[in-house]
């Protein structure tokens, strides 16, 4: 397995080892394995798209609206069964040879065909894995599938799943790590097409569009975030989280954040551009946003927790006077199969985990402060992808600042 901070290419190639995918798939269900042996769980039953794909490998056709109605998976401790939406079973049977049995399901949303599904699909395997008493984790369900589930098997004593799975995927293995390098280099790629379409008359939707024909062309499986977030201007203050019609004009900040999944993981990267010539105090927030970052990425080391890396960046930003501008949301979160999952650095909600950072976490840092009443705009966030390593933060973006708002 190689995995020395460059992002090799994505084909599969015969002259040199890149990413060994029956590694990755063995490695992911050890570590899955070892968080329900620590947990106490007996199985997992897990919904979510992400937990669905670390557990299978599976690659679906997504429908808006539908997350978590359409596939499951159930891990045992000797194999897995995938549960499909029936569009993609015979693909999966002919094409992932690695999965023990896989069951076509209807989506989960009617109350009979839940009811059926429980009684006639789910029931019959976990009888034949000796599951019926035992203690099964789930992640996420419908209110239908709950009651269906409590109703119709109700010997299983039934567990939070999704806690299981997040400590199995906090610590990435060295293929994950591979990926995600990769992963990152693609989504440099769809922000600089998108930086390169920002001009005075542009359309934010014109540059969102550029930046998902990247994406596709290279090869990324979808963005980041399903509504691509181009903000020109007085859009970033307060941010608007969507790409809109607004003209792009002279002296505005621009941000770009729609980042990319490859082989079931994100990167997230964003950055701020000024659009001509930037304002004094544009540049006053830019450098309070970029100083702010550049010490919470410094800040991620083994042994420090989320919430001093969080303090240093706020204190940062109070030093620049800006603390109280942030924008109410984290200021980072982890990243791989799922595009935001925990831990969370900087979560404005109280009672968030503090959790010790160790090597092999993967995060997005995303500080954004926002100012009112700028001319062009008075809102900047930038974001980098950081991997935690024994001797530090190793920043995988190589993608620059704006010079002209560093001046």
């Amino acid at each position: 397995m190689v995995s020395d901070g460059w992002a090799r290419g994505p084909f599969g190639v015969d002259y040199e080892q890149r990413v060994d995918f029956p590694a990755l798939r063995a490695g992911r269900l050890a570590r899955a394995r070892h968080a329900m042996a620590a947990a106490g769980v007996d199985a997992l039953l897990v919904w979510k798209d992400e937990n669905v794909r670390y557990l299978t490998s599976l690659r679906p056709q997504l429908i808006a609206g539908k997350s978590g109605l359409l596939n499951g998976a159930l891990l045992t401790s000797d194999e897995v069964v995938l549960f499909t939406s029936g569009g993609d079973t015979d693909r999966a049977r002919d094409t992932m040879p690695w999965v023990a049995e896989v069951h076509p399901i209807p989506i989960l949303e009617e109350a009979g065909l839940v009811a059926y599904f429980v009684d006639r699909v789910l029931r019959p395997v976990l009888e034949r894995k000796g599951l019926v008493r035992g203690r099964v984790g789930t992640d996420l369900a419908s209110f239908a599938l709950h009651e269906a589930l409590r109703e119709r098997v109700p010997q299983v004593r039934w567990s939070d799943g999704d806690a299981v799975m997040q400590r199995a995927r906090r610590v990435k293995l060295p293929e994950e790590v591979a990926l995600l390098e990769e992963a990152t280099a693609m989504a440099e790629a769809v922000t600089q097409a998108a930086l390169d379409a920002i001009r005075p008359g542009v359309r934010e939707v014109e540059v969102a569009a550029e930046a998902m024909r990247a994406l596709y062309r290279l090869g990324g499986e979808y963005a980041h975030v399903t509504t691509p977030f181009v903000a020109s201007g007085e859009r970033m203050s307060p941010p608007t989280r969507l790409s809109t019609d607004k003209l792009i004009r002279h002296g505005d900040l621009v941000f770009v954040d729609i980042g990319c999944m490859w082989n079931g993981y994100f990167a997230d990267v964003g950055r701020t551009i000024v659009c001509g010539e930037p304002s004094r105090d544009q540049r006053r927030i830019y450098r309070a946003v970029y100083e702010a970052h550049r010490a919470g990425l410094e800040a991620m080391r083994p042994g420090v927790t989320n919430r001093e890396v969080a303090d240093r960046i706020r204190a940062e930003a109070r030093r620049h006077g800006l603390e109280e501008h942030f924008l109410t949301l984290f200021i980072g979160h982890g990243i791989g199969v799922g595009s935001n999952e925990p831990p969370y650095v900087g979560e404005v909600f109280p009672d968030a985990e503090e959790v010790v950072l160790e090597p092999g976490m993967v995060f997005a840092m995303e500080p954004l402060i926002w100012v009112p009443g700028v001319q062009g705009g008075g809102g900047v966030r930038l974001e980098d992808m950081v991997l935690v390593t024994e001797t530090g933060p190793r920043v995988l973006c190589r993608l620059p600042y704006d010079a002209r708002l560093l001046g």
